[in-house]
């Protein structure tokens, strides 16, 4: 999924946090509905400015930028 051309950061919006293109619905918004067990049926029925293809790029970016975090481990 190519996640680029549908998810935004803009500085100007949400204070920069990434949105869904043309929207003011962040990604960790969408995710977090995720998470609460809604379905992608409900939040396209709550939300209809939005794709079935929104929604799996926000997954796409969430999994993207869980993919580049880098852990350094603190010495105890």
């Amino acid at each position: 999924m190519d996640w680029q051309s549908r998810i935004a950061l803009n500085p100007d919006i949400l204070v920069g946090k990434p949105t869904i293109e043309g929207t003011r619905l962040a990604v960790e918004f969408i995710i977090d509905l995720l998470a609460r067990g809604w379905s992608t049926d409900e939040i396209l029925r709550n939300y209809p400015g939005i794709t079935l293809e929104d929604i799996q790029a926000c997954l796409s970016y969430a999994s993207a930028s869980l993919k580049a975090e880098k852990v350094y481990p603190i010495p105890v």
